[in-house]
């Protein structure tokens, strides 16, 4: 696999990305157009139908990411125990779901510099990502 950065980390999926929710949407636009056209009561179901897959699509998507970032939000937290000082780690709950998303890209010997940052910064998730210098790659991603 090839070498990740902030840079490079973004995972596309090409089947979803590239092909799955972009044919839904066209399909759906599609049909919604039939149904503006020709407005019978098959054209404005099949104009539903279209725009119930395409949500369908989309919340297999969100629900996945959803998952994901609950295990990473606990990933993190058992991460961090013996890393951070109590007293850091006792703010461990004013941290963001996108922050620890973030932070699970630094090293274990950047991260107690980080979150004492975030914590008194509230540093977005990009911008943490941008703090990193060394970059800790995760390939398993949903």
């Amino acid at each position: 696999m090839a070498e990740q950065s902030y840079q490079s980390h973004t995972r596309w999926l090409p089947a979803f990305h590239f092909f799955a929710a972009p044919v839904l949407l066209i399909n759906t636009i599609n049909e919604l157009r039939h149904a503006f056209n020709d407005p019978t009561p098959s054209t404005a179901f099949a104009a539903v139908v279209a725009a119930a897959i395409l949500t369908v699509a989309f919340l297999a998507r969100t629900q996945a990411l959803q998952a994901q970032n609950r295990l990473i939000r606990l990933e993190m937290r058992l991460r961090l125990q013996p890393l951070l000082p109590a007293d850091l780690y006792a703010r461990f709950n004013e941290l963001t779901v996108p922050q620890l998303v973030a932070l699970r890209f630094a090293s274990d010997g950047e991260l107690p510099g980080l979150i004492g940052t975030v914590l008194k910064d509230g540093t977005k998730q990009a911008d943490i990502k941008k703090l990193i210098k060394q970059w800790v790659p995760d390939y398993v991603r949903v």
